[in-house]
């Protein structure tokens, strides 16, 4: 474990930056999906308003008014940082819970007799 440290530790460097910062430079614009879905539909800014297309029975979910919906903390008035905030809050808690699982899965070897030789091992 002590020589992939530092491998660990910059890939949790590199992700938290990715996250808390040039996360709030990516794209607002529909992605292909929501473009395909409202596709033969009228469109005002996010809101289909007529026409026939994959998205009019589409609703918002569950935890749609969740701390962290959308990609950002809503609890922040300022957008960049609460993107940024979300962003590392996701990061360490995916890092915690993988870690974590991969505590639990480890290899574990017996621990031998404290007064043992190398050579009997």
């Amino acid at each position: 474990m002590k020589r992939n440290t530092g491998f660990i530790l910059a890939g949790l460097f590199v992700s938290l930056l990715l996250a808390g910062v040039v996360s709030n430079f990516a794209s607002g614009s529909p992605d292909g999906l929501d473009s395909a879905s409202t596709q033969g539909c009228e469109v005002d800014g996010e809101e289909i308003v007529g026409g026939a297309c994959m998205g009019s029975g589409a609703q918002d979910h569950e935890l749609a008014d969740s701390p962290f919906a959308d990609y950002g903390l809503t609890a922040v008035d300022n957008a960049f940082l609460g993107t940024a905030v979300a962003g590392v809050v996701g990061v360490l808690l995916t890092f915690a819970v993988a870690g974590g699982l991969f505590w639990l899965t480890r290899s574990r070897r017996p621990e031998a007799p404290a007064g043992a030789l190398a050579s009997e091992r």
